[in-house]
């Protein structure tokens, strides 16, 4: 993938800062046609980026929020065409301007939104137009933020051993935009842009305020779960359930309606139980549905999104699988007070460092059970002895 620049502006930020007080400013430093990139230094340090960012892949739905590479999407409101879009029209005029000196202007007007942004770094901004000839008639927009690196420095001589480096910038860490999005060689999304920043600080995303980005896949599921949930107490207490929702379009509804309703306090006790267990990043089995609802709700979830993972814990043992596992090869049981987690499948694999485990006959699981039956009797004796379990006398 050879990408042709035929304009290239740089541009250099500057950012002296503390915690009180923070001075941002910009400097032009040329604007290059393309046989001036062909000849200039900067052509052996961007080509292979250029073709990098172009190969790079990215989800509509990314696999979680924190992803590098997102595509974003210009904004429009309903019966508007993309023209509309503040965002989409600079990309546009970056696009098609005729000249090396428009070129330098839209790069000016671009870099100006940028420095708006929260929390911009000093380093090198570029702002490109390249073609890709093999595919495609029309150039793309590159936008280029490589930040400048710390504690950099160069060997001198014997006596001062290092100097320091100013203004230092690497090709490893490099924020791009590139536009229009291409999400197959030959296809191209005008409505969409791909935007990659590894760090965890957005503003590379923040500054470009008409352009949104679709929900993550977690965050999907757990709408859809959020729907499922509402679905079964819909189920549960459906007059509860109708007199909730019809409060919710009209707030001012008095709460005398909600007495003697059947449920009503029920529902509202459950769902927010539900909206707090949603909330939290480590979550407790919430024992409400049975095995038959979750298998449902599981196989709804899975038509989707056929690769969720399942992952959950169990006395500190980490267990991972696929959604479509469940109830197939993993099962989620009670025995004796206690929880259980069975996993079947044809044969076992054993990692690095030889273990006496490996060498096991299997027991029969109704043998195992029985194991586990008597081992917590025997825990249930120890402690109505006085909580002294074997090898432990008394006295």
């Amino acid at each position: 993938m050879k990408f042709s620049v035929q304009y290239l502006s740089f541009f250099v930020i500057h950012s002296d800062g503390s915690e009180t007080d923070t001075t941002k400013r910009y400097k032009h430093y040329q604007t290059l046609t393309h046989e001036e990139y062909q000849d200039s230094e900067l052509k052996e340090f961007l080509d292979s980026e250029f073709a990098r960012i172009g190969k790079r892949k990215a989800e509509v739905n990314p696999i979680s929020e924190a992803v590098p590479t997102k595509i974003g999407r210009f904004m429009v409101e309903p019966g508007h065409e993309l023209t509309s879009n503040p965002n989409y029209n600079l990309f546009q005029r970056l696009r098609t301007a005729p000249d090396k000196q428009q070129f330098h202007m839209m790069g000016d007007d671009l870099i100006r939104i940028y420095m708006d942004a929260s929390a911009v770094r000093g380093g090198a901004f570029i702002v490109a137009l390249a073609k890709l000839n093999e595919l495609f008639d029309d150039p793309f927009v590159f936008l280029l933020k490589c930040d400048f690196e710390n504690k950099i420095a160069r060997i001198s001589d014997e006596h001062s051993l290092i100097s320091k480096v100013e203004m230092a910038i690497n090709a490893r860490n490099i924020k791009s935009i590139m536009y229009p999005h291409m999400p197959e060689p030959g296809m191209l999304e005008e409505w969409e842009l791909k935007i990659h920043q590894a760090s965890h600080a957005r503003y590379f995303e923040d500054f470009l305020k008409y352009v949104s980005y679709e929900k993550s896949k977690p965050e999907i599921v757990s709408d859809q779960v959020a729907e499922m949930f509402t679905e079964y107490m819909e189920t549960k207490w459906p007059e509860a359930a109708a007199v909730a929702a019809a409060a919710l379009e009209e707030p001012e509804v008095n709460e005398a309606r909600f007495a003697g309703v059947e449920g009503i306090d029920e529902l509202e006790r459950e769902r927010k139980q539900f909206e707090l267990w949603s909330a939290s990043e480590k979550r407790e089995l919430q024992e409400l549905w049975a095995h038959e609802r979750v298998l449902e709700a599981a196989t709804r979830l899975t038509a989707y999104q056929p690769e969720l993972e399942l992952k959950l814990k169990l006395a500190g043992i980490s267990v991972r699988g696929h959604m479509a596992d469940y109830g197939k090869s993993i099962h989620l049981a009670s025995h004796n007070g206690r929880y259980v987690v069975v996993i079947e499948g044809d044969n076992f694999e054993f990692e690095k460092g030889v273990s006496p485990v490996e060498l096991l006959q299997p027991d029969d699981i109704s043998v195992v059970l029985e194991r586990m039956r008597k081992r917590a009797e025997e825990e249930d004796e120890a402690a109505a002895a006085g909580g002294y379990g074997e090898g432990y006398p008394e006295g």
